[in-house]
């Protein structure tokens, strides 16, 4: 965090100052470790053995919150008889089916549930239930799984509980089955942490929590990016609901972006299956079944907010279509795409393969450099007919087909490439003004510095001005597929020498207003579903409320009390609200846990919430209120239920829905792992993962099988504080690229002497897929674990590198298969499998027979495994790049870290300077 996250890092030194304990979990040791109190060197892909430890040390030992447990969890819920658990199927839950890979989830449900479909499902609401109607029926395929809000449980009062929580079918018990497995002996032999740390963290965070304190977990994509990525989370999660710590100040789980507003991009998305405020993307029914009517009875639970999703869904209709949105036509639902399966990036580059992806945008990505497998991306791209890139630099997605690694090895001939090339400068953040969804919900207005350059532009710009000349285009179009482009409400005023697009029009559109009289709305409580609202996205509705921007609000926190989340300090979705289902801060009677961890509270006197918060429910719903029959959306839930999400208004310890790969998380080494799964050894990889089957996208052996020990090593990829992302942002600048000028593989000096590497010369990297070069890094950082029996190595591989640009070298992704989660269709960037050797790899032609001989030898058990001496040319990829003379090979490291391990190997987060596309370096004293 200290490295990729410097600003919200501060905040962590801060609460360290003040007496926090902080443990650094990673494989790693970093910025964050040399200030953390504790670092846990942990095995790659093994997160959840270490919180299901955890979660089993909490159960076994009765350190849970118990009250908080038993009034806002669902851990009272009888599930069903006929569900069976991993730990009695070998390793999967009751209703795999290995024909299909695919779970049927409907012994999952509990005692007494109308089993359904996950919200957003593309299957009928009631499928999971038949039986008759196949696997696709019964099983969601992942589409739409981003924002499903699990299954509508049917009425609470009629679901089968036990408030003792001895009940064996008790969600509470199960559990306590299910991680009994997970001990701390189990922990050192998978994980490689020893019981004495893991003993000092377990207490650290079970004294740290309860009535006067709370814990927080903080994750980026060390946990996402694995094929198991959505269970490390859930495990995170049924963790700190036993502990009482959702809902709470200073708890919960926060989930660190990579970039800017990457939050926004998924609240208003550029994800293909959901709407604006995770309302799912209606799916390609058969006719009859895909009406307003229908997709509301699919995604509408009784209970819980998501009761209100016809008020969110005609008013975004509205917002789009103004006056063509109308009773009549379903208020333009018809006009809204449908999808037909999974339409996430990977299947997206598989099209263009395939021939059936013809065009391509590229906005504020860098996929031939910054995607797993990076090399059937560039390949992808070469079959299309049209591409757009825009972006702040010449990256490597624009210029692929002259000089990307394809081209010098011939697998690609620029002749021979029919793609259009359509290359748009971007406007830099401070060149536009708009919004930044920060990672924990907060919008921030950011104001524009300077009109950008030359034929720079701003996203909205291109997009404004994109449609506009579409529908002059389409104007005497009387085709019924151009209406809805026809129909859009397009009409923003614009201001300044480029036309911009105002973005506060826009954001007030997006903040909702009535539609009688174009005046702002005051938050999603005021949307209504029968015309009269408009509102492009639920959540953010308010952000514009009183026809003032609250984005652009600076008033500190200036009441005194500490403990005060600043409200007037940008504008958090929803409502302004700081802290997520803040009921859960109170007790059931609505009295504060504590003064100390005191948000919100029921003031009997005034008959309303009060508190440093802005409530997660009705303001004025008593904590004592008991729902009548019938009611619905919140006032479906009781008064103590504080989970207004979700249908049932609790905390899911066990998910009876919702989920592709089991209602509980469970233990799967990575697709690529250097270790047999110890917890199930007769399932080594998560039964679910979807694995892109294809000869470009070869997957290395598992260790059960022979060629597994040509590709012996764990190798994982991680970012530093020199670059960002996939470099598009930092390798064109002179100062960040000598501060970081070449690519580099951080190794255990016991890896070094394994393979004969030297520290700051070169070495070659190769998988199935290809083989990469980068400098190498010797240094006690990363470490060797014992696994098994045998000692297991992990390469540490920064990604930031492409061939364009001052700093150049070669793509880590390129190394990476595309395996996925199915959850969430993303690839699994932390853990694959690699041989390493010294020296550079070989250039043009020679490198595919290189990387064969390796697959020959995989694929040919019983012949002996030697490395493979790679070629020595000098000539890098892609680059006019001179030979690196040899005296240089031996300059010394740039910048040294004061808390890293011994210098004798190595003690920086920095690679050897090297040589790039720079000046000619000129020594210290000359330049002074």
């Amino acid at each position: 965090m200290a490295e990729c996250h410097p600003v919200g890092f501060q905040w962590v030194m801060e609460a360290k100052e003040r007496g926090a304990k902080v443990f650094h979990v990673d494989p790693r040791f970093t910025r964050t470790s040399a200030v953390a109190d504790e670092h846990l060197g942990i095995r790659v892909g093994t997160d959840i053995v270490f919180l299901g430890a955890l979660i089993n040390h909490v159960l076994q030992n009765g350190l849970e919150f118990r009250e908080y447990v038993e009034n806002y969890t669902n851990a009272a819920t009888l599930v069903r008889e006929d569900f069976v658990d991993a730990d009695d199927l070998g390793g999967v839950f009751s209703g795999w089916d290995p024909e299909s890979g695919t779970y049927d989830q409907q012994s999952w449900g509990y005692d007494g549930m109308d089993v359904r479909a996950p919200a957003g499902s593309p299957f009928k609401k009631d499928a999971v239930d038949d039986p008759q109607e196949g696997d696709d029926a019964q099983t969601s395929s992942g589409e739409q799984s981003h924002g499903a809000h699990g299954a509508d449980v049917g009425d609470p009062d009629e679901l089968k509980t036990d408030p003792t929580l001895q009940h064996p079918r008790c969600v509470f018990q199960v559990l306590k089955r299910h991680f009994a497995r997970y001990t701390p002996d189990m922990v050192e032999r998978v994980c490689g942490i020893g019981p004495d740390q893991f003993a000092r963290i377990a207490d650290a965070i079970t004294e740290n929590s309860g009535r006067e304190k709370t814990t927080c977990f903080i994750y980026s994509v060390g946990w996402t990016h694995h094929t198991t990525g959505t269970q490390y989370i859930r495990a995170a999660s049924i963790l700190q609901l036993l502990l009482g710590n959702m809902g709470r100040p200073g708890g919960g789980i926060m989930a660190l972006r990579g970039h800017a507003s990457i939050q926004g991009s998924t609240d208003i998305p550029t994800l293909y299956n959901l709407l604006p405020g995770y309302l799912p993307m209606p799916s390609a029914a058969p006719p009859g079944e895909d009406d307003l009517a229908a997709y509301i009875e699919s995604n509408e639970p009784e209970g819980g907010f998501w009761g209100n999703a016809r008020d969110y869904t005609v008013s975004l209709m509205k917002a789009w279509w103004g006056e063509h949105a109308t009773a009549a036509n379903d208020y333009g639902f018809g006009y809204l795409p449908r999808i037909t399966g999974d339409h996430s990036i990977y299947p997206t580059i598989m099209g263009m393969h395939e021939g059936e992806v013809e065009g391509f945008f590229v906005m504020g990505e860098n996929p031939t450099v910054g995607s797993a497998n990076s090399k059937l991306h560039r390949m992808g791209m070469a079959n299309l007919k049209w591409l757009v890139v825009r972006d702040l630099q010449m990256i490597e997605s624009a210029t692929f087909w002259k000089d990307g690694p394809e081209i010098e090895t011939g697998e690609l001939r620029t002749e021979e490439i029919g793609t259009e090339v359509f290359f748009l400068p971007a406007a830099t953040h401070a060149e536009k003004s708009g919004t930044f969804t920060n990672t924990h919900r907060l919008l921030q207005w950011r104001h524009q510095a300077v009109e950008p350059p030359d034929d720079c532009r701003s996203e909205l710009h291109f997009t404004y001005h994109l449609g506009k000349r579409i529908r002059e285009k389409l104007a005497a179009s009387t085709d019924e597929r151009d209406r809805p482009l026809l129909e859009l409400t397009w009409d923003y005023p614009t201001h300044g020498p480029t036309e911009d697009p105002s973005g506060e029009a826009v954001l007030k559109e997006i903040s909702g207003y009535t539609v009688a009289d174009g005046k702002a709305v005051g938050g999603y409580r005021e949307l209504k579903d029968d015309g009269t609202t408009a509102s492009g996205c639920w959540i953010y509705s308010g952000s514009y409320a009183d026809e003032v921007n609250q984005t652009a609000r600076r008033t500190p926190n200036t009441t005194g009390d500490i403990a005060s989340p600043a409200p007037e300090w940008g504008w958090a979705w929803p409502l302004n609200r700081r802290v997520l289902y803040n009921r859960a801060s109170a007790d059931p009677a609505g009295k504060p846990w504590s003064e100390r961890k005191k948000l919100i509270w029921w003031d009997e006197e005034q008959e309303r919430w009060t508190g440093l918060d802005i409530p997660d429910f009705a303001g004025d719903m008593r904590p004592d209120y008991v729902p009548e029959k019938g009611a619905k959306a919140e006032w479906a839930l009781r008064g103590d239920d504080p989970f207004v999400m979700q249908a049932d208004g609790k905390g899911w310890l066990y998910a009876p829905s919702g989920l592709l790969d089991g209602p509980m998380p469970n233990h799967y080494e990575p697709h690529e792992s250097t270790a047999q799964n110890l917890v199930h050894p007769g399932v080594q990889a998560s039964p679910t993962r979807q694995i892109e089957e294809r000869e470009d996208n070869r997957s290395n052996p598992e260790p059960t099988e022979d060629g597994h020990a040509v590709y012996p090593f764990q190798v994982m990829t991680f970012r530093i504080a020199e670059h960002h992302t996939a470099g598009g942002m930092s390798r064109f600048l002179p100062h960040m690229a000598e501060l970081a000028p070449d690519p580099y593989a951080e190794v255990s000096p016991e890896l070094a002497e394994l393979r004969g590497l030297q520290h700051g010369e070169w070495a070659t990297l190769v998988s199935a897929r290809t083989a990469i070069e980068a400098r190498v890094m010797v240094t006690d950082r990363i470490r060797p674990h014992v696994i098994g029996g045998r000692q297991v190595h992990t390469i540490g591989l920064p990604y930031h590198w492409g061939p364009n640009g001052l700093a150049v070298g070669d793509s880590a992704n390129d190394l990476l298969p595309i395996v996925m989660d199915r959850n969430t269709h993303i690839s699994e960037f932390k853990a694959s499998t690699c041989d390493i050797v010294p020296g550079r790899r070989p250039r043009g032609a020679d490198l595919e027979p290189f990387v064969q001989a390796y697959r020959d030898r995989a694929g040919s058990p019983g012949r002996p495994i030697t490395p493979v001496e790679p070629g020595r040319t000098p000539e890098h990829h892609g680059a006019d790049q001179r030979p690196i003379p040899p005296e240089e090979l031996d300059r010394p490291l740039a910048g040294t870290d004061p808390h890293g391990p011994p210098k004798d190997y190595g003690t920086t987060e920095h690679p050897p300077l090297g040589r790039g596309r720079e000046p000619d370096w000129t020594p210290p004293e000359e330049s002074a």
